[in-house]
């Protein structure tokens, strides 16, 4: 009996191994994205991503069949939603690091951008993972797909006529 449990066990973890080799880079990378730390400076990031990745591992058992990076995923995103909540009051404005993509971004918007555009969710999956509807959610990822393309006022500077002189 304890042979079966050891193999099953050491079966259990060759599998986690496999899927976190495979996973962990774009979960990471998602996480970096959620909490809009720099990539090479993300200790929020990687927290998130070591407490999903430990909830999956603790669920593995039970998955059957079950896709285990959709079930990570998820995790990731609301518990990433609940830490934003508690720590913020809301999924309001919260202080990301400058150097970070989705910085001029709320929580709450980085997250439906991270879902729907960087992990490809549908937008009713997205709604039912985070309680909104299928139409806040799109208003949502349109408000903040517009604040990422709009071009900073003062980043352009203005073009200035050169006179040619004469020599």
């Amino acid at each position: 009996m304890r042979e079966r449990h050891a193999y099953r066990a050491a079966r259990r973890a060759r599998e986690f191994e496999a899927f976190v080799a495979g996973a962990a880079g774009r979960l990471l990378h998602a996480a970096t994205l959620l909490t809009a730390e720099a990539p090479d400076d993300n200790p929020r990031a990687r927290r998130l991503l070591t407490l999903s990745l430990a909830h999956t591992f603790a669920r593995w058992d039970g998955l059957r069949g079950e896709d285990p990076y959709d079930r990570t995923r998820q995790y990731l995103a609301t518990r990433f939603a609940r830490g934003a909540w508690h720590h913020h009051g809301g999924l309001v404005r919260s202080r990301p690091h400058p150097a970070s993509p989705l910085a001029v971004l709320t929580p709450q918007e980085r997250l439906i951008i991270v879902l729907r555009l960087y992990e490809g969710v549908a937008e009713e999956q997205a709604a039912a993972l985070l309680g909104l509807s299928p139409e806040r959610v799109r208003a949502i990822c349109h408000r903040a797909t517009t604040t990422l393309l709009r071009r900073p006022r003062d980043a352009a500077p203005a073009v200035q006529a050169v006179k040619a002189v004469p020599s």
